[in-house]
């Protein structure tokens, strides 16, 4: 493994600049010290999709979703997962 090269002191903000536009930054980072981390709070990727439900279905959604002062569409999300989290949890103790 290389060792990593030291980052040099600056002299201004101008200067700093200048030397990072012709530097490759991944030269100056000591990958041996390197830990993984783990971003539990960043958004997950969503995927769009279509589903068709009966409208008296729909109109309840919606009435629950005004109640709580949430989307529908959020509200939907939620009751899918709790209901995986259901489903795994009884899985889990057969």
């Amino acid at each position: 493994m290389k060792k990593s090269k030291e980052i040099p002191r600056f002299k201004s903000e101008a200067e700093e600049r200048k030397f990072w536009r012709t530097q490759d930054s991944t030269d100056f980072v000591d990958w041996g010290q390197a830990e993984i981390l783990a971003f539990p709070n960043l958004r997950p990727t969503m995927k769009t999709i279509s589903l068709r439900l009966p409208e008296f279905v729909l109109d309840e959604l919606r009435a629950m979703a005004q109640k709580r002062d949430v989307s529908y569409q959020s509200l939907i999300k939620i009751f899918i997962k709790d209901r995986i989290d259901q489903e795994r949890k009884q899985s889990a103790l057969r």
